[in-house]
């Protein structure tokens, strides 16, 4: 290429053109104004409400920063070596010009004092024209040590940005792990799961390539216009007059992208959650023939999100265009000046060549520049994503020296508690009050939504009360630690969730390492559930593999291994929220007889809709649309309790206690 060129300025040293050089430059730079003027006005009036809800500037980079931890040295030695890559390239230009122009053509090149005697050492201008294969072994060389420094950046690079992709990773699952029971009901799964990889991606893609490549381009820049300046200051203002119009078309695509990107992404999280809500209830979705209709809703967050990207696309397209025909047109305007100011004897040959190979490396930063900002743009729009979850205040899980000397053993108190899941809803709970005995049981009755999970919620802390108070052992509960509340009050869900791990791992995921090896203590738990003895009629008794969600399981067996992982935990307290709907009332009476031979001395709350099974508890609480409308025994509610006696006598007809 460079033969060619210099094939061209021989060929054309004759030409004279129309127009000056002033009136040339004099006209671009008008019209580089109207371009700046016309830019600036479209970006400060795009989208401003919008663009004032993302975060600021300081605060991504913030964000970047925080997982610098332990690789910050990593992405320094990459920046150190790509920095010595742009010096390489940039010297092999000046060993090409010194050769055409001094050892070929005789004239004098203006180097400094240093590399002149450096040469003079070697033997001089004479010498080396009769010897250029030095010369030709020096760009070897360089090219070279180019290699080597270039290979070195991108194991540094490679090895920092995953460095910098577990840090981000492993901060966001604790956070999300410590993030309230609330933030988990108002945020999507697959939206929360997209977020931590596509999002997290994005942000790696990002500090790993585009913003290395960016401060790479900042020193070929810096390096190819300092050696442009130093060969002729005319050429070298052509080249550099493209730059501010390449900063401002940047600024505007930025936004452009940023903004659609944010749609694109978000539309992304909407199919993630499609997708894993029909993979998790793949069961209801076959039993009820839902294929169809879950496909269909499938395809369309599909189309919405590929229509997104399509545009998105478009963007994107444009501006790399754009890009393009920039970096094009910089080098056919120095390639002009050059054979210009070459027809006058100003320039030489070897400068024109050396020109020309500045320009070429001046023209990938400005083609790159277009992919930069583009993810740039994406980054901006991901780092708003995943600063969402970590600016999320957590659950202070922290003891308190209240909670030390808590008599967790002790009556439960609420007093007047109310309660709504949203501010300004109608109340869950409101004003309710009851004691529960220490070591006793009390029964909680009542229909669909009167509130019965959510005292247990409540009693746990997953939610905190909005008026009233709840005390364990006369301690407000609010000035106990979660960790102790939840190490002493073993409850068990509706429906319990099991993990993709044997029936053993599962029983005893709840407890220390160190009890695990205790199998006696696994099967007297698994005993007490019932689940026992159709565990050892299973191939691999214990070390059986449940599936996802334990699928694999009927309820009313996940219900009863999930009695199991909470009775092996021997808690002061236990909370059975609803948890033997799903077997059989046989099953249910000996579960509760087991219990209560096992549990002696212990608080028990059983949150149900049978009565036969809260009969024999010592208080029965009997709720109705939140509020407490009777709390006695069996037969001081059958006494002055209408709606007790309703929902028995309802249930004594429909064979529900028998």
């Amino acid at each position: 290429m460079s033969i060619s060129i210099f094939i061209i300025i021989i060929e054309l040293r004759t030409l004279r053109y129309r127009y000056s050089i002033k009136f040339i430059l004099t006209k671009y730079i008008e019209f580089s104004i109207i371009i700046c003027i016309a830019v600036t006005v479209s970006v400060s009036s795009y989208k401003k409400d919008e663009l004032d809800k993302n975060m600021k500037n300081k605060e991504r980079i913030s964000f970047i920063v925080r997982f610098l931890r332990g690789n910050a040295c990593c992405f320094l030695l990459a920046i150190i070596t790509s920095a010595l890559v742009s010096l390489l390239d940039s010297v092999i230009p000046q060993i090409i010009r010194f050769t055409v122009d001094t050892l070929i053509g005789g004239n004098k090149t203006a180097f400094p004092a240093t590399v002149i005697a450096f040469i003079d050492r070697l033997g001089g201008n004479e010498f080396l024209r009769g010897h250029l294969y030095y010369v030709s072994a020096a760009v070897i060389i360089t090219a070279l040590f180019s290699a080597l420094f270039a290979y070195l950046t991108r194991v540094y690079n490679s090895k920092g940005s995953e460095l910098y992709t577990e840090n981000m990773r492993n901060a966001l699952f604790n956070h999300i792990n410590k993030l309230p029971f609330a933030w988990h009901s108002d945020n999507n799964t697959g939206d929360i799961i997209q977020r931590c990889t596509s999002d997290v991606e994005t942000v790696r893609n990002f500090v790993s390539v585009q913003l290395i490549e960016l401060i790479r381009v900042f020193f070929i820049v810096i390096i190819a216009l300092f050696m442009m300046f130093s060969i002729d200051a005319r050429v070298a203002a052509v080249s550099l007059a493209f730059i501010p119009a390449v900063i401002f078309y940047s600024v505007y695509f930025h936004f452009r992208i940023s903004s659609q990107f944010k749609e694109a992404d978000e539309a992304e999280g909407v199919l993630s959650t499609v997708a894993q809500e029909n993979l998790t209830g793949v069961r209801v979705v076959r039993a009820f023939g839902r294929e169809a209709f879950e496909r269909d809703k499938f395809e369309t967050a599909n189309v919405k999100l590929t229509g997104m990207w399509a545009r998105l696309g478009g963007i994107l397209g444009a501006f790399w265009g754009i890009s393009d025909l920039t970096a094009a047109l910089q080098l056919i305007c120095v390639l002009m000046f050059c054979i210009k100011f070459s027809a006058d004897g100003s320039v030489t040959a070897g400068d024109c060549i050396a020109f020309i190979s500045y320009t070429a490396m001046l023209s990938w930063p400005i083609r790159s520049l277009g992919r930069i900002i583009s993810e740039m743009s994406k980054a901006g729009v991901s780092i708003d994503r995943l600063a969402y979850i970590l600016n999320e205040p957590t659950e202070d899980y922290a003891d308190t020296a209240e909670g030390e000397g808590v008599d967790f053993s002790g009556d439960i108190v609420f007093d007047n508690v109310s309660f709504s899941y949203n501010k300004g809803a109608q109340e869950t709970l409101s004003g309710v009050s009851f004691i529960a005995r220490g070591g006793q049981t009390l029964g909680i009755i009542g229909g669909t939504g009167s509130g019965k999970s959510t005292v247990a919620a409540l009693l746990c802390r997953l939610y905190d009360t909005e008026s009233g108070e709840i005390t364990i052992g006369g301690v407000p509960v609010n000035k106990i630690g979660r960790r102790q509340i939840r190490g002493n009050i073993g409850i068990v869900l509706q429906e319990p969730y099991l993990f993709s791990r044997t029936l053993r791992e599962n029983i005893t995921i709840a407890i220390n390492e160190s009890e695990r090896s205790n199998d006696s203590e696994v099967r007297r738990a698994a005993d007490i559930a019932c689940i026992g003895e159709t565990i050892d009629n299973l191939t691999q008794g214990y070390d059986t593999p449940v599936g996802e969600r334990g699928v694999t399981l009927s309820g009313g067996q996940r219900q009863r291994v999930a009695i199991a992982r909470t009775v092996i935990r021997r808690t002061p307290v236990f909370i059975f929220d609803d948890s033997l709907s799903a077997v059989d009332t046989e099953t249910d009476a000996k579960i509760r007889r087991s219990l209560r031979e096992t549990l002696d001395g212990t608080t028990v709350i059983i949150i149900t809709h049978r009565v036969s099974s809260v009969l024999n508890a010592d208080r029965i609480l009997v709720l109705d649309r939140g509020k407490a409308v009777g709390f006695g025994t069996h037969a001081e509610l059958m006494a002055m309790c209408g709606l007790y006696r309703e929902i028995y006598a309802i249930q004594q007809t429909a064979g529900v206690n028998r």
